[in-house]
C-alpha cells in the first residue's frame, strides 16, 4: 500500500511541477499540527509555520525556504506575517489549491470509501487504533535514533 500511495503522490508531483518533498509539505500544511488520529478536528486546525514544517519533513531552514518558494510561486500555498508579531510566519493552503488536490485525488478517495465499506465500525475503530498505535511506536523510534544520532558517541 505504501509503494501505491508513493506512486499516487509522485503522479501529483510531476502533473503540478513539483518534487515529492514539496507534496509531503502541502499535506502537512493542509493538516496542520497534529491531532488525535481517533478524533476529527472540531474546528479549522491552526495554520503551522516554516520552522514546524521543518521539523516534521526533517529538512534544513533553506530546505524549507527553497520549498515553499516553489509553492508559493506554483500558487499552492501563502506565507502571511502575523499581525501581533511579524516575525512569525503563517503558511496557508490556498482553496484553489485545495480544489485543485481534491479533483486529483477523488479517485482515491472513491476507492477508500468503497473498501471502508467492505468492514463494520468496529473493525475500522480497530484498524484506526492498530495505525495510530504503529504510527506512535515510528514516532517514538524515530526520535530516539536521532536523539542518539545527534548526542554522539557516549564517552566513558
Amino acid at each position: 500500500m505504501n509503494s501505491e500511495l508513493t506512486e499516487i503522490t509522485h503522479a501529483f508531483a510531476h502533473a503540478h511541477g513539483l518534487h515529492p518533498t514539496d507534496v509531503q509539505a502541502l499535506i502537512v500544511i493542509l493538516d496542520g499540527p497534529a491531532a488525535d488520529p481517533l478524533e476529527p478536528p472540531a474546528a479549522p486546525r491552526a495554520p503551522i509555520t516554516p520552522k514546524v514544517l521543518g521539523e516534521h519533513l526533517g529538512l534544513t531552514s533553506g530546505a524549507v525556504t527553497a520549498c515553499l518558494n516553489r509553492l508559493e510561486k506554483a500558487g499552492h500555498i501563502r506565507r502571511v506575517r502575523e499581525a501581533a508579531d511579524r516575525r512569525v510566519v503563517h503558511l496557508y493552503y490556498e482553496p484553489g489549491a485545495r480544489e485543485m488536490a481534491r479533483a486529483f485525488f477523488a479517485p482515491l478517495a472513491r476507492a477508500t470509501d468503497a473498501v471502508r465499506g467492505d468492514f463494520t465500525d468496529d473493525e475500522l475503530r480497530t484498524v484506526v487504533r492498530f495505525l495510530a498505535a504503529m504510527n506512535a511506536r515510528l514516532t517514538t523510534r524515530r526520535q530516539h535514533d536521532q536523539d542518539e544520532t545527534t548526542a554522539g558517541p557516549a564517552v566513558d
